[in-house]
């Protein structure tokens, strides 16, 4: 059997159902961004099965995006949870029938709340496309499935149009990496968006003069661990000697190398960063300019530090 085919066949099915959704978006798309960019509570996010999978991820996604959201499980609504509800949420929920009962028997309650319901549905005349306030169609063909029974289109369609709702909010509140930051501050990404160069520098140079000599230029690269010597002549940045300098040198002029001093093996003027710039903006220039470690200077531009890349 084909595998391969039915990969790309289900992929190309998918692709047109992305395509028709597009094409499908109206004026009502508009009016629920407008909704929840006004909210001045949570947008809240029911459903059950794989429809509860794809909004739990799109909680996900608006939360960490400045979209105050959680998940409310329909069925644990009923047993307490909607005690987590304030009248000024807006509520969101997915059921591509539009007729799963334990999210349609949630509609009085939110109606008696004074919530705003967005009817995710493929289905404009169902229970609940009805009771919504907005509706948002997530309709298909059919599913890829080869039954027309497993949610994999509509699942696909429903995680694609979350996300479309979350980049027009981003967008629309401005949301700069900084931002982002606030809400992932552990790892890399939090670190790189959050952490300074000077925070995460090495202060205890591996400094050598325009004459130090070869042999001693590679003991102070190696002492300082980060293959790199920094040449100086008083308190002035003359240049830099990394790894890449001495493979070059050894290469083009084999042994005379061993004679020469460190400004003949130097990169004069050396990329530098200020050490209060965000080490997001530091790896950015060190992959453009492909090079491993920059020189770090403060405001009087004198050397401080050295910042090193590990890609």
């Amino acid at each position: 059997m084909n595998y391969l085919h039915i990969a790309q066949n289900t992929l190309d099915a998918e692709k047109q159902a992305l395509e028709k959704l597009s094409q499908n978006l109206d004026s009502n798309f508009n009016e629920v961004i407008d909704l929840i960019l006004k909210c001045e509570g949570r947008l809240v996010i029911g459903g059950i099965g794989k429809s509860g999978l794809i909004g739990k991820k799109m909680v996900a996604t608006f939360a960490s995006t400045g979209t105050p959201s959680f998940f409310l499980h329909p069925t644990e609504a009923f047993h307490g949870d909607l005690g987590m509800l304030k009248p000024i949420d807006i509520v969101m929920l997915i059921s591509y029938s539009g007729e799963t009962d334990d999210i349609n028997k949630l509609i009085p309650s939110l109606k008696n709340f004074g919530n705003k319901i967005i009817a995710l549905t493929g289905n404009k005349r169902s229970t609940l496309a009805k009771h919504a306030d907005y509706i948002l169609d997530i309709t298909v063909e059919r599913e890829v499935c080869p039954n027309n029974l497993a949610p994999t289109t509509s699942a696909l369609i429903t995680l694609a149009l979350g996300d479309a709702l979350a980049v027009s909010l981003i967008t629309a509140r401005n949301f700069q990496p900084a931002d982002f930051a606030k809400f992932h501050p552990g790892g890399s990404l939090g670190r790189r968006l959050l952490c300074r160069v000077k925070d995460q520098m090495q202060t205890r140079l591996p400094i050598a003069t325009l004459n130090t000599c070869f042999t001693d230029c590679l003991s102070i690269m190696n002492e300082g661990r980060m293959g790199v010597a920094i040449i100086m002549e008083g308190n002035e940045l003359k240049g830099i000697i990394t790894d890449g300098d001495i493979r070059r040198a050894l290469t083009t002029n084999g042994n005379e190398t061993l004679n020469k001093v460190a400004k003949e093996l130097m990169t004069s003027n050396p990329k530098t960063i200020h050490q209060d710039c965000y080490l997001s903006e530091a790896e950015d220039l060190m992959k453009e300019k492909k090079i491993h470690s920059l020189v770090a200077v403060d405001n009087h531009n004198q050397v401080v530090g050295l910042i090193e890349f590990s890609s």
